[in-house]
């Protein structure tokens, strides 16, 4: 069957090593050498739990190199020989993530300084300086030792460089003179464009040098705004700088390092082009709550976003298998729901499912952290067994390798523009939750069976029928002409409330809001109204039927006050002092059109508003049926065949209505069509069955 979407394709596998899903999980022999028989039972289990693949070496620096210069390599050889006799593949980890106590004492300047001046110490993970030559050297000689000694190792799969990288401060000299240096970059050495761009007339914070300028006063917007970039750009060069040694002796090898979904404090897509396979962590708290379901959709839109930084397949590097150790209540995963969200990675585009942690640690900050074998020790338990279902059925899925997901819609998430959301003073200052909106804008879609992917300022439209872009605060030079061209050539905008305020430096724009978008969109923001939570806000509709939208809906936290200007008004305000005012607008631009949403809204109105967009623009649906609340349909493709993953996350049986249509699943060969119940925590990988008769009620072996 030929999908309707374009751009399907199949890509080979992470490796050609391994043409099969990867199941595996972070391995630490290192803590048990001296248990040689937990080794044995290792290796033993990793069979029963038919997991092909063992990330190793994540934090073993000292046990690699216990002094300076002193490498102790053995118990790797056996470890990586042992694993690939058991028919394991490696991905196997640089250790920067974590360093060795005697870097710490020997060269103090390897940890980060704080704000007051003072040298953290020794201790926990991930904050050494990112900038220090002596660092850089030491992650150098290790990386290359681990290169030349396991690159030819029949079972190294991957390159895990480092550990959730993440963009922690340093404000020792070395890291300010290395932000003075991006700064003169940035800014051509002109410092009257900087103080420009940063509006520091303001409370007379002017520059007359560059040695003036430390990243410490949150007052400067735009100062605070660069610097989150230069830590993005100082740890992404500090990757590359890892990399160089793995690129010269192993170029055959995939190298990725694990993201952190929406982790705020690096801009992901800056490493999208860094990465030979992009990998993430996900640890949603999944807490068996009837609306648990809606984590499930912020997974989902963290999914698509990794899927869509190389618009191709992704590694699912780490998650739980059952329980974690850092939430603030650490639930236990219920019954199935491990694989179903085993399965909503490969849905949305993973072709890995790996854990943290294979064994649970027997001491340490992680020792209560879910893992395969829990400190019994053996392999009767729920958890091993669900990870061993997994596993079993990951082993069918050979033909799902590879295939993509292709989206029409596409919703702008944007790291600069959150950072800059977040550091502006006023507004609602608790409430901005733009990643929150962008998923609730994303829900509709996922309800509904239709792929979206997660983009940013920076990445091509055209091959979208929509684009939905949720508090554009800022607009980067040429996205402006690029939604313009978009609208005009058939694409469909969405925007919402306090959109077109800023540019890139976050000043803001001149002649009115959403500044240069005003004309595309045919509104004026005069103001921003802010809501306290119990306010009686509503919008209705002008025409019930319109859009989609039907009588009223309750607004909450931001309300625009807008004019149209040229755009027709497809919802006003109800009530308050800007009754009557444009709530929702539109405006027809050559061959398309752009939507402006004034207000933030309940998810009633999103769904009746996406649902006419979808039904309108002809958006694929992975199912043609209804899917009940917490359910949905993905599908993934080579543009001949498809696999339609429908996964259900309630924790009561729902109804599900096929209709005639006939599919088998692909990991139980059972069948299904017509009306069914299904159970609890549940997915099903479907192909349309040969018979094309009206399906009997469904059946299962």
């Amino acid at each position: 069957m030929k999908p309707s979407t374009p751009n399907a394709r199949r890509f080979p596998p992470i490796s050609p090593k391994c043409p099969h899903m990867i199941h595996g999980g972070d391995y630490n022999p290192d803590q048990w050498l001296a248990y040689p028989d937990v080794i044995d039972e290792d290796l033993r289990m990793m069979r029963l739990a038919r997991m092909n693949a063992a990330s190793v070496g994540i934090f073993s620096w000292t046990s690699l190199e216990p002094e300076d210069g002193v490498f102790t390599f053995d118990w790797l050889d056996r470890i990586m020989d042992r694993l690939a006799e058991n028919g394991q593949f490696i991905v196997l980890a640089t250790p920067s993530g974590s360093k060795p106590a005697w870097m710490s004492e020997k060269h103090p300047e390897v940890c980060r300084m704080t704000a007051e001046g003072i040298r953290e110490p020794h201790g926990r993970r991930h904050n050494h300086c990112r900038t220090s030559p002596i660092y850089r050297a030491y992650c150098t000689r290790i990386n290359t030792e681990l290169a030349r000694r396991y690159g030819k190792h029949p079972a190294l799969l991957v390159w895990h460089v480092s550990n959730e990288y993440n963009g922690g401060d340093c404000h020792c000299p070395l890291c300010h003179e290395a932000f003075r240096v991006w700064l003169r970059a940035r800014y051509h050495d002109d410092l009257d464009a900087l103080n420009h761009a940063w509006w520091t007339r303001f409370w007379s914070h002017t520059f007359t040098s560059w040695e003036q300028i430390r990243p410490l006063d949150s007052s400067i917007h735009g100062l605070m705004l660069d610097w989150q970039r230069f830590k993005s750009d100082q740890t992404l060069d500090f990757f590359r700088h890892e990399c160089a040694p793995l690129r010269e002796w192993t170029p055959d090898i995939p190298i990725t390092t694990n993201f952190m979904g929406f982790h705020l404090t690096l801009d992901y897509w800056k490493f999208a082009d860094a990465v030979d396979v992009v990998s993430w962590d996900s640890y949603p708290p999944y807490h068996d709550r009837p609306d648990d379901w809606l984590h499930a959709v912020d997974v989902s839109f963290a999914h698509n976003m990794n899927r869509a930084f190389k618009q191709k397949p992704f590694m699912l590097m780490e998650c739980s298998p059952s329980v974690q150790n850092w939430k603030p209540v650490n639930k236990l995963k219920r019954p199935g729901l491990h694989f179903v969200e085993a399965l909503q990675a490969v849905a949305h585009g993973a072709d890995t499912v790996q854990y943290f942690q294979w064994r649970k640690s027997r001491g340490g900050f992680e020792k209560f952290h879910g893992a395969v074998v829990d400190h019994c020790g053996h392999e009767h338990t729920r958890v091993f067994r669900e990870v061993s279902e997994v596993g079993a059925a990951l082993a069918r899925m050979d033909d799902v390798v590879g295939t993509t997901t292709p989206a029409e819609t596409a919703i702008l998430y944007d790291w600069e523009n959150r950072w800059a959301i977040d550091e502006a003073s006023g507004l609602s200052r608790d409430n901005r939750r733009y990643q929150e909106t962008c998923t609730a804008h994303y829900r509709p879609f996922w309800s509904a069976g239709v792929a979206c992917d997660a983009i940013n300022e920076d990445c091509d439209l055209s091959r979208y029928k929509l684009v939905i872009a949720p508090m554009l605060y800022m607009v980067r030079p040429g996205l402006a002409e690029r939604i313009e061209a978009f609208v005009r050539g058939g694409g469909v905008f969405v925007t919402t409330y306090l959109s077109g305020i800023a540019d890139e430096s976050d000043l803001c724009f001149l002649n009115g809001f959403p500044g240069p978008l005003r004309e595309l969109l045919g509104v004026w923001a005069e103001e921003t109204d802010t809501l306290y939570e119990g306010d009686d806000v509503r919008i209705a509709a002008v025409d019930d039927g319109s859009a989609g939208l039907r009588g009223e809906y309750k607004a909450e936290t931001f309300c625009d006050l807008i004019h149209a200007e040229g755009a027709q008004a497809l919802a006003v305000y109800a009530n308050q002092f800007y009754r009557g005012r444009p709530a929702v607008t539109v405006n027809r631009r050559g061959k398309g059109r752009a939507y402006y949403i004034a207000s933030r809204n309940e998810a009633r109105f999103h769904a009746d508003f996406y649902r006419h967009l979808i039904d309108e623009l002809g958006l694929r649906r992975a199912l043609g049926c209804e899917l009940p609340d917490g359910v949905t349909a993905q599908i993934r493709t080579d543009g001949e065949r498809e696999f339609i993953f429908l996964l259900g996350f309630n924790r009561e049986p729902v109804e599900i209505d096929l209709g005639p249509a006939v599919y088998r699943d692909l990991v139980s060969d059972s069948e299904y069509g017509g009306r069914f119940q299904l159970p609890p925590y549940t997915a099903l990988v479907l192909e349309p069955a040969e018979k094309t008769a009206a399906a009997e009620p469904a059946r299962r072996r």
